[in-house]
């Protein structure tokens, strides 16, 4: 069924599942969060921490490079998930500076792990994000990755480590790298398990990645709050995928990346 969003506009069906927010290091981020995903129609999300570094200086060193060794406020998400009756679903975010036994002592509290070289500078052919890898395989846990144009963090050097880690589901966040990585969808074809996040990315690049990849390897994402959910939603409302599709693209994927039944 299509309803009607807040502005009255004509609303994706629903459910959808937002498998990227991130939550925002101020006082009253969660209920600003619930709100947002209650305007747009959504009804679960994947919540890693936010706020790690500036945006400034992150916009530089994307540019110049860069990083920061600062920790995540992994416990706020935490705090920002409890009580939500599994609609917020909290992911670690992890310091690769940090040693992996950091995040191995509390991956049990979480569902998920997020690694960005993009801000703490720490390549996926670095020993250390294997072993962050590693123990996301003890706990089941998918790995969200952000890959940026620096020797050692790009997608081919995702590729390499989803096959050095069969058994591990990644997510390539933000549709690649820039707004319009169609390269990015020809190295992860042939890869089962690294699927494509679509946040920031071009209608034409999640056009592509349907017909590349097939609906089963695309999962939905807004990157809220740094973008709306409405704009990442329109993407699709452009696109016009069949109910199927978009079941799969906005539902059954994160719900099977997460290891859960379908709802």
């Amino acid at each position: 069924m299509i309803t009607e969003g807040a502005s009255g506009g004509a609303r994706l069906p629903e459910p959808v599942f937002d498998f990227h927010v991130r939550l925002a290091p101020r006082p009253g981020a969660g209920e600003r969060l619930r709100s947002a995903l209650d305007e747009c129609g959504l009804e679960r999300a994947v919540v890693c921490a936010g706020g790690t570094i500036d945006l400034d200086r992150l916009s530089r060193q994307l540019v110049e490079g860069g990083h920061v060794e600062t920790d995540a406020d992994n416990d706020a998400v935490l705090a920002a998930c409890a009580g939500t009756d599994g609609r917020l679903v909290p992911f670690f975010f992890a310091n690769p500076h940090r040693p992996a036994e950091a995040y191995r002592a509390r991956a049990a509290e979480f569902r998920g792990l997020e690694i960005s070289p993009a801000v703490h500078g720490v390549g996926l052919t670095d020993p250390r994000v294997a072993d962050l890898v590693g123990v996301a395989a003890e706990f089941d846990h998918p790995v969200y990755v952000v890959c940026l144009d620096r020797p050692g963090a790009g997608v081919a050097d995702l590729v390499d480590l989803g096959r050095r880690f069969p058994q591990v589901d990644f997510v390539l966040g933000h549709s690649g790298i820039g707004n319009i990585d169609l390269y990015a969808l020809t190295l992860i074809r042939d890869e089962p398990n690294i699927l494509l996040e679509t946040s920031g990315g071009y209608t034409c690049v999640v056009e592509a990645a349907l017909r590349r990849l097939g609906a089963g390897r695309v999962v939905f994402g807004s990157e809220y709050p740094l973008q709306h959910p409405a704009v990442e939603l329109a993407k699709f409302q452009a696109l016009r995928l069949s109910p199927e599709q978009w079941r799969q693209v906005a539902w059954d994927n994160a719900h099977r990346l997460l290891g859960e039944e379908k709802r």
